[in-house]
């Protein structure tokens, strides 16, 4: 009977052999799923797993040295960390069955370089000698607002989209939140360096305001912020703010509570790097209002955090991506008119280790299911997709999107730098590019809003021309010096 039984066990494993390098991703789930999600090999090609993301990996987990293809423990080593022939399974596995490239998305309709909707406003702009460095762009009241890393300030553009300079500023500003039509959130970077800098700030700005009441100071020495939102999250009739301190190694998102003689304590919500976009609202519909955040670095994904009505949240996962999506921003919005809160969502940042077009990168729409579960129900793909906009641009009573990609297809898809999505219905869209927009400047931030007054949506692209080209040979061919663009919706 022994020799039996063993004779059917070498059967079955003759039959069903174990899969090649099931050691290395097991050790990969267990280590690097400890992180954020397990990445699959598939998602990157075989260089740049092997000469770029394992080795800026391997040092978070105890591997010191690589050098010539070959990893080399570290000198000290913390306990609990991967070994070095575990790690060298790991290695293994990402290199045996990675592809060697990784091919393009497979569009599923033509991009139209037909204009559509929108025409090419210019801006009166003379300085040819300076590059653009375009860090924020904000439509309101009929004003365009901008700032710039080169030179750090505050400038509204008039009709004729002349700039004036409303103030200077320590540092670029990159998001501008307007709570009304007079008062805005201003925030400041501090540095736009992937450093641990505590230098970014907060500030309430009114633009119109005389010089010595157009600022408030509400945070100072805040980890490379990218965004802030405001609510009076304990019901105490003062305003509070919520910060995406997005950070280096260090960030997360923080609470700016209003004490009563006006100053603000920080409170952490999440000490967790990566915080790029934070929505409120009244989630769960208990009267009180909540926050969900977008986080773009290591574990990526949309997070729920739900009041607790004692001064805390408590935090729900909603989405999780593999750590080189490269997340980039989301939107709340009710897609299928259910009364259920679904999410626009864009991945394409291609400033890491991963320096490659993804064919994953692009616009998504995920449907609210019900109990906070949200299920993919649309993805068009757009190389380096940096942000999305969903809005009524036509007129016709459903929800169409303007996406624009920094890290586009420079060579082979420029026109995907900026895509106008028409829905035609039932979350089928038609996708349009603006013609001679591709020569006008590479976008990295936009808004929407009636600028010329005239009852529809217009949007206005900042560019930003110095770096940050991840293809070889490629060279800037577009206007590099002017700020932005405004794309004028002819609706009629």
């Amino acid at each position: 009977m022994k020799s039996l039984s063993a004779f059917i066990l070498l059967l079955l494993i003759a039959c069903n052999p174990p899969e090649p390098h099931e050691k290395g991703k097991a050790l990969a789930t267990k280590y690097c799923g400890s992180c954020h999600l397990p990445v699959s090999p598939t998602l990157l090609d075989k260089v740049t797993w092997t000469k770029h993301v394992l080795p800026a990996m391997a040092p978070k987990l105890g591997i010191g040295v690589w050098h010539d293809d070959e990893y080399y423990p570290a000198t000290i080593k913390k306990a609990g960390l991967v070994s070095f022939e575990e790690w060298m399974e790991i290695v293994a596995y990402y290199k045996a069955l990675a592809p060697d490239s990784l091919l393009p998305a497979k569009v599923p309709v033509p991009l139209k370089e037909d204009g559509n909707l929108f025409s090419i406003k210019k801006p009166v702009w003379k300085d040819t000698a300076q590059v653009a460095t375009t860090t924020l762009v904000s439509v309101n009241n009929g004003r365009i607002y901008s700032s710039s890393d080169e030179k750090a300030s505050l400038q509204v553009w008039n009709r004729q989209l002349q700039p004036s300079l409303v103030m200077k500023l320590e540092s670029a500003g990159v998001d501008l939140s307007w709570q009304g039509k007079d008062t805005a959130l201003l925030t400041c970077i501090g540095n736009l360096r992937a450093v641990d800098a505590p230098k970014g700030t907060l500030w309430k700005v009114i633009p119109d305001a005389p010089a010595n009441e157009q600022v408030q100071t509400i945070g100072l020495g805040l980890p490379r912020p990218v965004q802030s939102v405001a609510a009076d999250f304990n019901k105490d009739g003062r305003m509070d703010y919520v910060v995406c301190g997005f950070g280096h190694n260090y960030g997360g998102l923080y609470l700016l509570q209003q004490k009563p003689d006006g100053e603000y304590e920080k409170r952490t919500v999440w000490e967790v790097a990566g915080a790029i976009h934070a929505i409120t609202g009244d989630f769960n519909s208990d009267g009180w209002p909540d926050i969900m955040t977008l986080f773009a670095y290591a574990d990526e994904g949309i997070w729920l955090f739900l009041n607790d009505h004692k001064g805390g949240f408590k935090s729900k996962n909603l989405l999780r991506f593999p750590p080189v999506y490269g997340s980039t921003s989301f939107q709340v919005v009710d897609w299928n008119k259910d009364g259920k809160p679904d999410i626009l969502y864009t991945a394409g940042d291609n400033a890491d280790y991963s320096m490659i077009l993804k064919p994953y990168h692009g616009v998504y729409v995920y449907l609210n299911k019900g109990d906070f579960t949200y299920e993919q129900a649309y993805f068009y793909p757009v190389n380096g997709c940096t942000k999305a906009i969903a809005a009524d641009f036509d007129g016709d009573g459903d929800l169409d999107i303007g996406s624009i990609a920094f890290f586009a297809d420079l060579q082979h898809r420029p026109a995907e730098k900026f895509i106008y999505f028409e829905q035609t219905g039932g979350l089928q869209f038609l996708p349009h590019a603006v013609p001679q927009l591709v020569e006008q400047g590479r976008w990295i931030c936009m808004d929407a809003g009636d600028y010329d007054q005239d009852g529809d949506l217009d949007i206005v692209l900042g560019n930003y021309s110095r770096g940050f080209i991840i293809q070889d040979g490629v060279r800037p061919d577009w206007n590099i010096n002017q700020p932005i663009i405004l794309l004028d919706n002819s609706k009629k």
